[in-house]
């Protein structure tokens, strides 16, 4: 009897098996913490592109399609743990609405002119195209061998070196605001990152306090800045162009008049109908074709997301039915999704940095995040008040978890002995690669399917490059002993 006790029992380091609940929820919650933001994010920008504001009368629209958006990403995010048939990697991966798709979801808005109509042009694309990306994970299998490490590492790479801003830009507050890179900012993210390193190595290595670095460091970061909110200034003045000035809020303030405003309980949504009736999913070939060229790309990071989380969590390379199932997740959760009223959701390599920090997998901590995010889709307010936590504060664990994930694509490279064959294969890729795609104007003057595809992050065009590279460049003889 004791024995079959110990072998459902697991540790944080296994993906499957039972952990202690005290364990498990601050594990997960980690997750959530950093992921929310970016979960949201992408949202409310193209809900801004498509004209749906507040001010414009949507702001219960709003509201129900931001609720729903985390509803979706729990639930996306424990069918890729557990799996439904061939639907789920049974990985450590979680979802969210990806950020990938800004800019052709902004050039649909430019062909179609702002309204509810070019929103719901837009969740019929992602239908189309999450159908289509599922597609393309039942025949992953036959490709798998485009996908060797040397490939597969410079995809983790890219993906790492395209975060690394994302993640400065946190630190310092915020792309866009007026206080950018202001002390306040600064230091709030330096107090998450000493807590954090403090934390994760002067502590015992297996205790609570050490495994939840990331969540204690933010959660202390979150309380200095409320801190700081109660006893400094909160508004600042800027000079404009034309020489007068205007007042704003400092970012780094905590305002809980959001949270006092969110209801308690909400049921989500679906589109087409009661509350989201006005975002009914439609059909456009302008919307659909530039969309599925995108889940293309997707589809490209999501085998970097899990080969990461595979390799750098579980010491081991991510089989053929975890690719497989992870993209028919990643399409389908998508399509799911849109069904909602919102965006394609996809692997969140935030989450995949977490991992590659902690190498913490277990499954049950995991779905305690996810748990947690369907639960904030259920009440708003305490959706609420995590949202208000200021970007500098999760920009001071941000730098360090993109970071990682660039570090584990170094793994992923140096499993075996790098030969000139493999430096001139990562050489190339990056520095041409993902070089181009992720510099400004690289691509400006190409045909615009080609930009969709190659401009922006610089992920794909570093993998393309790897992939063909290691097509034509021939492998090294071994030498015979």
């Amino acid at each position: 009897m004791k024995k079959e006790k110990s072998s459902a029992m697991g540790t944080p380091y296994t993906f499957e098996g039972r952990i202690p609940l005290k364990q498990a929820i601050p594990l997960g919650l980690q997750h959530v913490m950093a992921m929310f933001v970016g979960n949201l994010t992408p949202l409310l920008i193209i809900m801004g592109a498509c004209g749906l504001t507040a001010d414009a009368g949507y702001g219960a629209l709003r509201t129900a399609l931001l609720q729903n958006a985390m509803t979706v990403a729990g639930i996306v995010t424990l069918v890729q743990m557990f799996s439904i048939g061939p639907i789920g990697g049974k990985v450590p991966i979680v979802m969210g609405t990806s950020s990938g798709f800004l800019g052709v979801f902004k050039s649909v808005t430019a062909v179609l002119g702002q309204g509810a109509l070019t929103y719901g042009a837009i969740l019929g694309a992602t239908i189309v195209g999450g159908l289509f990306e599922g597609v393309l994970g039942v025949c992953l299998k036959p490709l798998r061998k485009f996908f060797p490490s040397v490939v597969t590492g410079c995809v983790v790479m890219a993906i790492g070196l395209s975060l690394i801003p994302v993640g400065i830009n946190y630190l310092c507050g915020g792309s866009g605001t007026n206080d950018y890179g202001s002390i306040q900012n600064l230091f709030l993210g330096m107090v998450v990152l000493i807590v954090t390193l403090a934390l994760k190595h002067f502590t015992n290595p297996k205790g609570i306090l050490s495994t939840a670095s990331i969540l204690i460091g933010i959660l202390v970061g979150y309380a200095v800045a409320i801190i700081m909110t109660m006893v400094l200034p909160h508004t600042g003045t800027a000079v404009l162009e034309d020489g007068s000035t205007v007042s704003y809020t400092y970012s780094w303030v905590v305002n809980f008049q959001q949270v006092k405003d969110a209801s308690w309980f909400a049921l989500p949504g679906i589109a087409g109908f009661g509350k989201l009736a006005e975002v009914k999913p439609v059909f456009r070939v302008e919307a659909i074709l530039p969309v599925a060229i995108m889940f293309i790309v997707t589809t490209v990071e999501t085998v970097g997301d899990i080969c990461a989380c595979v390799e750098s969590g579980m010491d081991r390379e991510a089989t053929d039915s975890e690719l497989s199932g992870g993209i028919i997740c990643d399409g389908l959760g998508s399509s799911f999704a849109a069904a909602l009223g919102v965006l394609p959701n996809t692997s969140f390599a935030q989450n995949v940095g977490i991992i590659s920090m902690t190498k913490i997998v277990n499954r049950m901590a995991l779905s305690c995040g996810a748990i947690f995010l369907i639960l904030c889709g259920l009440c708003p307010k305490i959706a609420a008040f995590v949202s208000i936590m200021p970007q500098s504060v999760l920009g001071g664990a941000a730098v360090m978890m993109f970071a990682s994930i660039l570090v584990s694509g170094i793994q992923l490279i140096t499993k075996e002995p790098i030969t000139s064959r493999e430096i001139t294969i990562v050489s190339v890729a990056l520095g041409l690669g993902y070089g181009l795609g992720s510099t400004a104007g690289a691509t400006s003057e190409l045909p615009y399917y080609i930009q969709l595809i190659f401009g922006g992050s610089g992920i794909v065009p570093a993998a393309v490059a790897a992939i063909v590279l290691n097509i034509i460049i021939p492998k090294e003889k071994k030498k015979a002993e």
